[in-house]
């Protein structure tokens, strides 16, 4: 049998009236619908509330009339009274639930209404911290979690006016003592009424509430018992704008002359922080408080100011909500402006965000034409509002160059993630040469790939493999040994030949069998050049594309559409930059790869060659070295893992009179890379604008993940010091570990 839900009709932001009959309506304010049964938690409940009203969960008080009865309000502060709430309205499907705040309830125990039969609190006008209508929605966002100042009134006041400033009132009175003039005055909006109308009193000195506060008009009374001050605005007649219909000039209270307060919303500090914030984006709410008693002699504590930036950030970036109900439209612009391209995004059974996956056409052709079959799958944590992680595909050029191909934004990293981000990838890239990856083995990787990409080659990621082996060896061994593993760990990977590679884990050996046993049963064919059957160009970890995470981690804090829009604008300026300076280069290979070459060069004017029959060559110097010039092969395997002849091969072609440019792998000339960088990636206009009506992603509803990130600041991984895993020095003159070629003592 299935549950019987219950439509419970949220309200926040209006006035309870007492009618002749001692009994309570309701006016005012804004209300949302949410479906509730016996099965739902009060916890999710409340979480789900603050989420439509933009409130503070730990001080929200619930509460709801009795069929019948509209003369006691009933408070819900566990489980079981919100399951009796739903039993008690019978068959009837809705019920009407009141949403306050603890201060506010709090502030009103001397109030003449019937008390709530749980908290015994009472209720009057000032009880809810006044809801915006649906047409304001940033002022909505200020005015829940207000901090109602009055000095005269509200002991807890004097801890956030700080009335002995003068100068700091004097500045504010300068600055917005005009910004009600009087009756007859126009705005566009409730929203820049009510702006208006906060800065006003603050510059005269006063506090105010609400009487009246909806869609059609707003009626403001100065909050001191029995002083006229009113003020009356609503929208004038076949027009949208708002005018002051009626005001009450003169105080009674004597106003500024006995400082009544301030209303100091979270929503107001963030109007008036965003122009700095927008300058500076890593402004602190420290400096924020400071700044604001600097200023305007209002105190603020940590968590008012944190909010202030936050509802600051969302005035200057766009709501992150919205972003996501925007994401089909976003999709659609995407295919639109740059044809070729790939946008995709799925979505769960509650219509609430999965997963988005981007490719655009440019990234698609320029790793078909000029990159090398070479792409490295990492991921990073995206630390916005709704947490998620971001999947990338990077390729390399042939300047040893980052190159994006696609990317994905989903909730968390599972295998199912991974899997559909390569199944995306695939059928972007759509290409039938074998392709290397070099990414981690664990999280699913290992078998989606070989699923998915039957013929491609797995390189195991060396930084996630020493990550693994030092965290299996921490406990076991001191610092300093296993500071020795994990450099013979990486000699053993950069090994280019079987003795070099045994030598390597002979010395892990001498320190631990168990750890010997380890690398030996982690698949070295899998990581280990000695071994390895695809072509990774000597680069064995997967955070190639660090240049690329740097980019995100600028832009993570951004609602999804804008971060997203933001990758695609730093990858567009990095193709026009590189296509301009590559038109200036005149050698054959690029910059790196020339600089490479020359080197060998110069190393193979020492270098004896002894010719043999065919196209093998015996090559003398430090060691012997046998090349086969017609298989582009050196016993030295310099060759082969970096796609540029070695000196070996170098001091052969000098002889037989030819070209080493020839011998060079194709992915390293100017025309290959010029190739890469060929297409453009093109900007995709109104990314802010919402679809609008009739439009086909119109009847596409995404929502925010169900995750938001945790209270209080991120949590950093704390890793080991560098040293412990950092790849072990190898001299390319005499091949021994510990130092390079320029302090090599052999002579």
């Amino acid at each position: 049998m299935t549950t019987r839900k219950v439509i419970a009709i949220c309200q926040s932001g209006g006035d309870f009236v007492t009618d002749k009959d001692g009994s309570l309506s309701y006016s005012g304010g804004d209300a949302y619908a949410i479906d509730i049964d016996q099965q739902t938690n009060l916890s999710d409940f409340k979480s789900e509330i603050a989420e439509m009203f933009n409130c503070n969960v730990s001080t929200m008080i619930i509460k709801y009339f009795l069929p019948g009865n509209k003369k006691t309000l009933i408070t819900v502060s566990k489980d079981k009274d919100l399951q009796r709430m739903v039993s008690f309205i019978g068959d009837v499907n809705t019920v009407d639930v009141f949403v306050m705040s603890e201060e506010g309830a709090a502030r009103n125990n001397n109030s003449n209404m019937p008390g709530s039969r749980s908290s015994r609190t009472t209720v009057s006008e000032a009880v809810v911290p006044v809801v915006a209508p649906i047409d304001v929605i940033v002022d909505a966002v200020q005015c829940i979690d207000q901090l109602e100042v009055d000095v005269a009134n509200d002991v807890s006041a004097r801890s956030i006016y700080t009335g002995g400033n003068d100068d700091n009132h004097r500045k504010a009175a300068q600055q917005w003592e005009n910004t009600i003039t009087g009756v007859g005055q126009r705005f566009n909006s409730f929203s820049e009424f009510r702006e208006a109308l906060h800065k006003y009193s603050i510059a005269h000195g006063f506090a105010y509430k609400y009487k009246k506060n909806d869609s059609h008009r707003v009626t403001v009374k100065c909050k001191c018992q029995g002083c006229p001050w009113r003020i009356y605005a609503s929208r004038l007649s076949t027009t949208q704008l708002i005018c002051i219909k009626k005001m009450h000039y003169n105080h009674t209270c004597e106003g500024s002359a006995v400082k009544a307060g301030y209303r100091a919303t979270r929503g107001w500090v963030g109007s008036i922080i965003k122009e700095k914030l927008k300058d500076s984006p890593n402004y602190k709410p420290k400096d924020i408080a400071d700044d604001i008693k600097r200023e305007y002699g209002i105190q603020l504590n940590y968590s008012q100011a944190w909010r202030a930036k936050e509802i600051a950030r969302e005035q200057l970036q766009g709501s992150y909500k919205e972003a996501y109900t925007q994401l089909p439209f976003f999709c659609e612009k995407i295919k639109e402006t740059n044809p070729g391209s790939f946008a995709t995004f799925t979505t769960k059974e509650d219509s609430s965000f999965h997963r988005l996956f981007v490719a655009f056409h440019a990234s698609i052709s320029g790793f078909q034409l000029g990159c090398r079959p070479l792409i490295f799958l990492d991921r990073t944590p995206l630390n916005s509002k709704y947490q998620g992680e971001l999947l990338a595909a990077t390729a390399v050029d042939g300047n040893d160059g980052i190159f994006p191909v696609a990317f994905a934004v989903v909730d968390t990293e599972t295998e199912d993630n991974w899997c559909w981000f390569l199944q995306e990838l695939k059928l972007a890239i759509s290409t039938s040469e074998q392709i290397t990856f070099v990414a981690d083995f664990q999280n699913g990787l290992k078998s989606s790939l070989s699923d998915i990409f039957e013929k491609c080659y797995h390189s195991y990621c060396l930084r996630h493999l020493a990550e693994k082996l030092n965290k299996d060896l921490k406990g076991q061994f001191s610092h300093e040994a296993r500071r020795f593993m994990i450099n013979d760990f990486y000699a053993a990977a950069y090994a280019p030949k079987l003795d070099t590679f045994e030598r390597s884990i002979e010395n892990i050996k001498g320190i631990s069998p168990e750890a010997y046993d380890w690398v030996i049963q982690s698949e070295p064919e899998h990581w280990a050049n000695a071994f390895f059957n695809g072509a990774r160009y000597n680069l064995l970890s997967s955070n190639f594309g660090q240049q690329f995470y740097s980019w995100v981690s600028e832009a993570h804090e951004l609602p999804i559409t804008q971060m997203i829009d933001a990758l695609r604008g730093k990858m567009m300026e990095t193709i026009y930059t590189r296509r301009v300076e590559s038109n200036q280069w005149i050698t054959k290979l690029t910059p790196s790869k020339e600089e490479l070459l020359q080197k060998e060069t110069l190393v193979a004017r020492s270098l004896q060659v002894l010719f043999s029959e065919g196209s093998r060559f015996e090559v003398r110097g430090e060691s012997v070295d046998t090349v086969d010039i017609d298989n582009w092969d050196c016993s030295c395997k310099g060759w082969q893992l970096t796609g540029v002849p070695c000196c070996h091969a170098i001091a052969v072609f000098e002889c037989v009179g030819r070209n080493p440019y020839d011998y060079c792998s194709r992915y390293f000339t100017v025309d290959n890379y010029q190739l890469t960088y060929a297409e453009s990636i093109h900007p995709v206009p109104n990314v802010d604008r919402p679809p609008v009506q009739g439009e086909s992603t119109a009847l596409v509803m995404v929502t925010p993940p169900p995750t938001k990130r945790p209270p209080g600041r991120p949590k950093i991984k704390q890793v080991e010091s560098i040293d412990i895993i950092k790849r072990q020095l190898q001299c390319s003159k005499c091949k021994g570990l510990g130092h390079n070629r320029k302090t090599c003592k052999v002579s």
